[in-house]
């Protein structure tokens, strides 16, 4: 049964809320996944399904869940239970929910490993560590701190301790005053490196490489792979956008706020990609260097350029702060949960899950050293934690939803709410009830078979 004991919190403005569903899709995944991504799969190739696969399958299920967080005003278990009884189907829907709240607690105990691999780089590269280095110096950095399991626990640890406060604060005066301010600070740190790239070379080959069409490299691995991403970045199938929805009033238009932070999403990972590979191509790297493309190949680089130094800190403030305006994202449902289900006030029960979430993510970074023998059925911690998340219980998620709200919940109202003309209308239920939901399981059924 829940617990009511306050009134359910709101966010103090559409702008405040925008920001922080962008800081929630905008993290690790934008800034540090799609460039080695576009190199693993082609470049511009996977641009084009990446943006495909935005607008028909990324945008009608951030709506869905927007739409049934707004509905429920709970956290994401209840929402689902509720609306579902409100429509006459059965309060089972609120595993959905569950599943969701699961599935960002999951991701969050392995997100903070890699969220303090970037504050401890902020210092390596802010101190000249890089200066001088050659390829195999940088890689043998970046294994030295992968096999020390304290200094992987000091920078988790600290990370996590900045999202608890931050969550711990509240959704107004946390969560929308940090997305205020870090989104800004974001946005000047890529504008001042795409900038620095213009003048110093390269910008004009990575323009080439990420907007040129090749629509010979467009395979089905790689839409599977731009599927797949596009689903991750923005946040859903996680409880994170249930959960955020359930704090917005009826004033707010959910089509056109969803289509601004798609964009700004979109945006700001095309940004990166013009803020990283400039830097990769006029240092003679290579883009398709996979996850150590970021901490292993852009370091070789800010050790050899001018300015490197400054333009490396700030690259990697620039991570950071998009780790954390994920990371609180990440957080909220469970708290939402444990402080409306439970005796416990915000500030208990952020820290009852900021604690096991660290507790956690320290035997994920041990099976980088101490634990790398133990395995879950081929994998170590670390990886079986991402494939459960990524490969299940994010697309899962995400189907049960937009099936929810495409199937089970009355038309009339949604398209009410949506303020949706006939003909759009008609176009909306066709990629709601048919394209998206097939293109999750497409994706999901390969996965598994991969």
């Amino acid at each position: 049964m829940a617990i009511n004991k306050q009134e359910h919190a709101q966010w103090s403005s559409s702008f405040g809320f925008v920001l922080a569903a962008v800081g929630s899709a905008v993290g690790l995944g934008n800034i540090w996944k799609f460039p080695y991504m576009v190199g693993e799969s082609g470049g511009s190739a996977f641009v084009i399904a990446y943006l495909f696969c935005i607008a028909l399958v990324g945008f009608p299920i951030l709506v869905a869940e927007w739409l049934i967080g707004r509905r429920g005003q709970k956290n994401p278990v209840n929402t689902f239970a509720d609306v579902a009884a409100s429509e006459g189907k059965s309060r089972s829907w609120g595993i959905v929910g569950a599943t969701g709240i699961l599935g960002g607690f999951l991701i969050l105990s392995f997100y903070s490993v890699i969220g303090g691999w970037a504050l401890n780089y902020i210092t390596k590269v802010g101190t000249g560590s890089f200066v001088g280095q050659d390829s195999d110096s940088v890689a043998a950095t970046f294994d030295a701190m992968l096999a020390s399991a304290g200094t992987l626990t000091i920078w988790h640890t600290v990370f996590m301790a900045l999202t608890a406060l931050i969550v711990g604060i509240g959704v107004t005066k946390g969560i929308e005053t940090t997305a205020k301010v870090l989104m800004p600070l974001l946005g000047v740190i890529l504008f001042v490196i795409v900038g620095y790239n213009v003048i110093n070379g390269g910008f004009g080959e990575a323009v080439a490489y990420l907007f040129t069409p090749d629509l010979s490299k467009l395979t089905a691995d790689v839409m599977l792979a731009a599927l797949g991403h596009a689903f991750f970045t923005l946040s859903i199938g996680m409880g994170i956008m249930v959960a955020y929805g359930s704090y917005l009033g009826r004033e707010v238009n959910l089509l056109k706020t969803a289509r601004t932070v798609v964009i700004l999403d979109t945006v700001i990972a095309l940004a990166a990609g013009l803020a990283i590979f400039p830097i990769i191509f006029s240092n003679g790297l290579d883009p398709a260097s996979g996850p150590g493309l970021i901490f292993v190949s852009l370091p070789i680089a800010f050790g050899s350029m001018g300015a490197g130094t400054i333009i490396g800190t700030l690259f990697f403030l620039l991570i950071t702060f998009a780790a954390i305006t994920s990371s609180i994202s990440l957080l909220e449902p469970t708290v939402e949960f444990l402080e409306e289900r439970t005796p416990m006030n915000r500030t208990v029960s952020t820290i009852v899950a900021s604690t096991v979430i660290w507790l956690l993510g320290i035997a994920a970074l041990l099976s980088f050293n101490l634990w790398s023998e133990f395995t879950i059925m081929g994998n170590g911690i670390f990886d079986a934690l991402d494939k459960i998340t990524s490969k299940f219980l994010l697309p899962l998620t995400g189907l049960a939803a937009i099936i929810f709200l495409a199937w089970k919940m009355d038309q009339r109202t949604i398209q009410q709410e949506l303020g949706l003309s006939n003909g759009a209308w008609q176009l909306w239920q066709i990629v709601a009830k048919f394209v998206a939901p097939i293109a999750v399981i497409v994706v999901f059924v390969t996965s598994l078979m991969g």
